[in-house]
């Protein structure tokens, strides 16, 4: 069996780095070139499954669209429900929704109504941690539907911007750190 610190570093190595994206300043961490790679994406899907192996789950909560790849995978191999959170006037039933924080004005998530359980213990997926709005943001629509917080799981966490600041009182848990841009 491939050492968890190896396999991370393989994943890291299969992430593209988009110095410029969007804007500039920014270095994008694009997935696609480790998502193309079924090698690579089985991998990080049991890198994250292996962390939550026993904890009981019911549901793996996803923020879009990204967080959707590997959630759904996720899900599949802790064998949980699969809940999306999506962008305002996404889904079709009735929702809830939470704001957060941009850099300039707000957004919003949305979740279905009916998507948890009072009770459920729910893992939070998304595919990068970065100042930690949205995922603290899926946290308060998961809570306000009586779900309790597991942990979240990221694929990617961005370090140097202090996300985990927000998520304090919750497990973290991220295969790859990047602590500079």
């Amino acid at each position: 069996m491939v050492e968890p610190s190896a396999s991370r570093h393989e994943l890291a190595s299969k992430i593209r780095s988009v110095p410029g994206f969007p804007k500039p300043g920014i270095v994008f961490r694009d997935i696609t070139t480790l998502l193309k790679d079924p090698h690579s994406l089985a991998m990080a899907a049991d890198l994250l499954a292996s962390q939550y192996q026993g904890e009981s789950l019911q549901k793996v909560v996803c923020v879009e669209s990204r967080g959707f790849i590997l959630g759904a995978l996720l899900a599949d191999r802790l064998g949980c429900g699969f809940v999306p959170i999506r962008k305002h006037g996404k889904l079709p039933a009735p929702t809830l929704a939470e704001e957060y924080a941009l850099e300039y004005g707000k957004d919003s998530i949305e979740i279905h109504q009916d998507a948890i359980e009072a009770g459920d213990r729910v893992l939070i997926h998304d595919d990068l941690l970065a100042t930690g709005g949205t995922a603290a943001a899926a946290c308060r629509l998961v809570e306000r539907l009586g779900g309790k917080i597991a942990g979240l799981a990221f694929l990617i966490e961005l370090s140097f911007l202090n996300g985990r600041k927000q998520l304090g009182r919750y497990p973290v848990f991220s295969l790859i750190q990047y602590d500079a841009e």
